[in-house]
């Protein structure tokens, strides 16, 4: 696997610390990393983004940020209202598959949800990851109402021909009520792709060293780790 494309279910759902926690793995695994993030928003040119915390959970990767404007909406409008170009499909592709052909492992994070629009034509992280035939991890919460944007964003993927690689909850309180716990078998019928992931609420606070150690039990085999979910769903359910 060259390319992941990295999405999630809303704002605010631990895609970039999911995006961070592949990175690790892989890094201690010995491969050549990337990230891109597509789209930056809510953040003014000198201020650090999204691609800044990944480099500081997970260590020294490329990084590539397409585009960034100053206010945090979707980026088709965030660059419409800065009067800046929204981001263009066929330049996206191209920084990914330039960045593919120096790295074993190329990690593409979107902005808010799956159909959040890049440009005014509409195009977004699902069109681009069909393009690209790369996989896309579902980032999700964990608690009530999750099933249903996680179905959602699973359902938008096939219709445009990009493939589900599996669901990554991002934020795992030390106490889950029952929604989250039935949430765990749950999720998997719902959106048609395993559970690869649950990582435990507040996993960024952690230093660098603990923070892949985090990723490697909260991870499954195919983001490199060692989080087995019918275990992990067992174990809450007693």
């Amino acid at each position: 696997m060259a390319l992941l494309a990295v999405t999630g279910t809303g704002t605010e759902v631990g895609k970039t610390v999911t995006t961070a926690a592949v990175a690790a793995l892989a890094l201690t695994a010995g491969r050549r990393v990337a990230a891109v993030k597509l789209a930056q928003t809510g953040v003014l040119p000198h201020q650090d983004g999204d691609l800044a915390e990944v480099v500081r959970l997970a260590g020294p990767l490329g990084t590539r940020e397409l585009a960034r404007y100053p206010e945090p909406l979707a980026p088709a409008t965030a660059a419409r209202r800065a009067g800046l170009p929204g981001l263009r499909r066929d330049a996206a592709a191209a920084a990914v598959r330039e960045l593919d052909a120096d790295h074993d492992l190329v990690l593409i994070e979107g902005a808010g949800g799956l159909l959040a629009r890049f440009d005014d034509t509409g195009w977004t992280l699902a069109d681009l990851a069909a393009d690209l035939a790369a996989p896309v991890v579902v980032v999700t919460t964990a608690g009530l109402g999750t099933l249903n944007a996680a179905a959602l964003t699973a359902e938008s993927l096939a219709r445009r021909g990009a493939r589900l690689h599996g669901v990554v909850i991002g934020s795992w309180p030390a106490r889950p009520d029952l929604a989250m716990r039935c949430n765990l078998t749950d999720l998997p019928e719902m959106t048609g792709g395993p559970l690869i992931g649950v990582l435990p609420r507040a996993m960024a606070e952690r230093g660098r060293e603990a923070f892949a150690a985090a990723a490697r039990a909260g991870l499954g085999a195919p983001l490199g780790g060692r989080f087995e979910a019918t275990d992990f769903a067992v174990h809450w359910r007693t």
